[in-house]
Formats: structure tokens, sequence, C-alpha cells
């Protein structure tokens, strides 16, 4: 990822070029200063917290079931004949995929945390991110940066976007 060295060079780089645009005003926000002050946001936090910490469990009770089998099936497999023996691979297999099912359905992409972290955080979120805009155009801010994760804009008026002119230098018609 990123290191504070170019962390501290992308944010120099970027207060320069802010600093040489005359009409340019811009202000730098925390988000995760601001959210870590809104109680809602910090109970969200804990119930997410809570669920993934459950969740986590059932995994790794799961988990121990399979290690105890597969140490089983290890101890026993010379004993037994050639379709039990495939059986028990059989048996750990399914085991071992309803496990890694049990583990992208919890935490996976789109999963029941992110999907839990949609329900709860998300609105909170778009709560702050609409009194940033509020904010931006009633002290009329070109950019808002946030500095929470490294330094992104946040916020960045509309008529600043110049990404149809490099469209059309390009000759792609949009």
């Amino acid at each position: 990822m990123y290191n504070k060295k170019n962390i501290l060079v992308l944010a120099i780089a970027l207060l320069s070029f802010f600093g040489t645009q005359a009409q340019s005003k811009y202000a730098v926000i925390n988000t995760k200063y601001i959210l870590d002050k809104i109680p809602e946001y910090k109970e969200a936090d804990k119930k997410l917290k809570v669920l993934g910490d459950t969740w986590q469990q059932e995994i790794d009770d799961k988990q121990m079931v399979l290690d105890k089998m597969y140490k089983n099936y290890e101890a026993e497999q010379f004993m037994l004949s050639e379709d039990l023996r495939k059986k028990r691979e059989d048996e750990l297999f399914m085991k071992e995929k309803e496990l890694r099912d049990l583990q992208k359905k919890r935490f996976g992409y789109e999963g029941d945390l992110f999907k839990e972290r949609q329900k709860l955080v998300k609105p909170i979120q778009d709560k702050v991110y609409n009194a940033v805009q509020k904010m931006a155009v009633a002290r009329s801010y070109d950019f808002i940066l946030d500095k929470s994760e490294g330094i992104t804009i946040i916020f960045a008026d509309p008529k600043l976007d110049k990404s149809d002119d490099i469209l059309k230098e390009l000759g792609v018609n949009n």
C-alpha cells in the first residue's frame, strides 16, 4: 500500500496544485474522526463486531470438527477398504467445501457482514457525505480532501471535472 512518505509527497503535491489555483478553495476533513464521534456509528460498529465474532466462532467450531475428522481419517485410512476410504475422502471434501462456502457467505465480497455493514453504516456515511457536500456548496469549496485513509478527494466541484475535454482531445465521442 502507501507508506507515510508517499502520502506526504502526494499531500504536498496536491496542496501545491491547489495553492496555484488562485480561485480554488479547499478543506481537509477526517471522516474516521467524524464517524467515531457519531453515537449511531459507534453502535453500528459494535453490532458488526459482535456479528463478526459470532460468525467467526461458528467457522472456528466447524474447522475444529473438520480437523478432528482429518486426524481420524489419517489414523484409520490404512485399515479401511478402498470403498470406505473413498467414502471418507468424499465426506472430508464435502465438509471442507461447506466450510469454505460458509466463510464466503459470512465474510466474502457481498457476504452477510458486507450486507449488514451496508444496512447499518452506509446510511450514516451518507449523512456525513451529504453534510460535507452541503458545507462545500455553502462555503464555495472546490475540493474537500479526506485525510483519514491517505489523501482522497471526497468532494470536487463538478465544473472542475475536465474528463470530457480529455475525451475530446483523444477523439473519443461521449
